[in-house]
């Protein structure tokens, strides 16, 4: 068996790039060779020693995109050679609203996307659009699905909503921000940044208000009139 580089989390702040065996897909699994994998604060935290279950060494990194290499037993040889973004939702359960107690997310416990290879059930896997380059569909599982279910599975936007998305430099945030505006809502934002407001803007928000100033939230309220949806990541005081 050969060996193949993949990043590594030895104890808090220590990254080192290791050599180690190439992964070998088991039964219902594929392996896929990434072309591209994407940062998430999830891994900012893991890294930091911040994150709940954390085992020295991990190998994180739960978004990538790549292409199918090897097949286990059980999955349709015809997976051999596909282009496909991977989901990197285990086990999240039987309900759209909610997950299920054993939900995890790819890159702790199991081993991440930040390597040239990893193992996933083929049920973690999805053809990649033909439109996006490596980069783009690396960049969009992770962040695009928890902003989907939560505008989508839980809130029910509709077409003329108005819809509050707090924090917009997000990248859920600013995930949310696009589909709310694509299913015809109407979208207000805040931010600490005046710029990340003003490109909210140019992304199809209705406006938005800088959360540093003071008042900032009667005046958001005297603008928009009150919103249908708020979409909060953050929480805390705001």
């Amino acid at each position: 068996m050969s060996d193949m580089r993949a990043v590594q989390i030895c104890g808090i702040k220590e990254l080192v790039v290791s050599e180690i065996e190439e992964p070998v897909p088991g039964a219902g699994e594929v392996t896929v060779s990434l072309k591209a994998a994407a940062l998430n604060h999830r891994d900012v935290w893991i890294w930091l020693g911040q994150y709940a279950g954390i085992k020295y060494p991990c190998q994180p990194g739960s978004d990538g995109a790549g292409i199918i290499s090897a097949v286990g037993d059980g999955v349709d040889p015809t997976w051999n050679g596909r282009e496909v973004i991977i989901n990197p939702s285990f086990g999240w359960g039987a309900s759209e609203r909610s997950q299920d107690a054993a939900f995890t997310i790819l890159g702790l416990p199991r081993a991440g996307t930040l390597a040239q290879q990893i193992t996933v059930p083929v049920s973690q896997v999805s053809s990649k659009p033909l439109d996006l380059s490596w980069s783009e569909a690396a960049a969009l599982p992770l962040a695009g699905l928890t902003a989907w279910r939560a505008l989508s599975s839980r809130a029910h936007v509709r077409a003329g909503d108005r819809v509050l998305i707090t924090g917009i430099g997000g990248g859920v945030a600013l995930f949310g921000l696009q589909f709310a505006v694509a299913q015809g809502a109407e979208v207000w934002v805040t931010s600490s940044s005046n710029e990340k407001i003003s490109r909210a803007v140019e992304l199809g928000a209705e406006g938005g208000v800088n959360y540093t100033e003071e008042d900032w939230a009667a005046r958001l309220g005297e603008r928009a009139g009150g919103f249908d949806v708020i979409m909060d990541s953050a929480g805390g005081a705001g």
